[in-house]
C-alpha cells in the first residue's frame, strides 16, 4: 500500500494505492497525520487505484473524518472500485462520506 499525499489551496488529496489490508493499516495510519493535522481542509481519498480495504482500513477513513468533523472540514472519497463500493455499502459508509 503506497499513500501519496498533496496540498493546493484548501484541498488535501491522498491517493491510495494497493491493498489496504491490516498489515498496511499501521503504516498508512501513520503516514496520514498531515491529514489529521490539516483537517479543517477538504480532504480528498482518492482510492481509484485502491485494490482492497479491510476493517482496519475502514477504521484509518473513520478517524480522518472524525477530525474533519471536529475541526470544521470535509472528506470526499473518490474513485471507489465496485468490491469497495459494495464494502462502503454494507457497513454505511455510503452515508458516512462524500461519494465522488
Amino acid at each position: 500500500m503506497e499513500i501519496f499525499i498533496t496540498e493546493n489551496g484548501s484541498t488535501m488529496t491522498a491517493k491510495l494505492t494497493g491493498r489496504l489490508d491490516t498489515p498496511a493499516a499501521a503504516e498508512v495510519s501513520q503516514k496520514v497525520q498531515p491529514l489529521l493535522d490539516n483537517a479543517d481542509k477538504t480532504i480528498v481519498l482518492d482510492c481509484s487505484e485502491m485494490t482492497y480495504i479491510s476493517s482496519s482500513g475502514l477504521r484509518i477513513f473513520l478517524t480522518i473524518r472524525k477530525a474533519a468533523v471536529a475541526k470544521g472540514g470535509k472528506v470526499v472519497v473518490e474513485g471507489l472500485s465496485t468490491e469497495i463500493r459494495q464494502v462502503f455499502m454494507m457497513t454505511g459508509f455510503l452515508q458516512l462520506f462524500e461519494i465522488r
